[in-house]
């Protein structure tokens, strides 16, 4: 679900929480696909760091 709107990620959310779910746990789906979006978006921008670029730099 590339370049989605907040509309489209709510729409989401709802469609796959179970019978009586809780506001929370909406919530805690939603902030996940937002998540996930950000992470495709920064990764579509070239701003991703290689994984042994991370343990150089953290010095592991």
């Amino acid at each position: 679900m590339a370049h989605s709107t907040a509309k489209d990620l709510l729409q989401e959310a709802a469609d796959h929480l179970p019978e009586g779910a809780s506001v929370e746990d909406a919530i805690e789906r939603l902030l996940f696909l937002a998540k996930i979006e950000r992470g495709k978006a920064d990764r579509e921008a070239d701003r991703l760091v290689e994984h042994d670029e991370v343990k150089r730099r953290l010095g592991l």
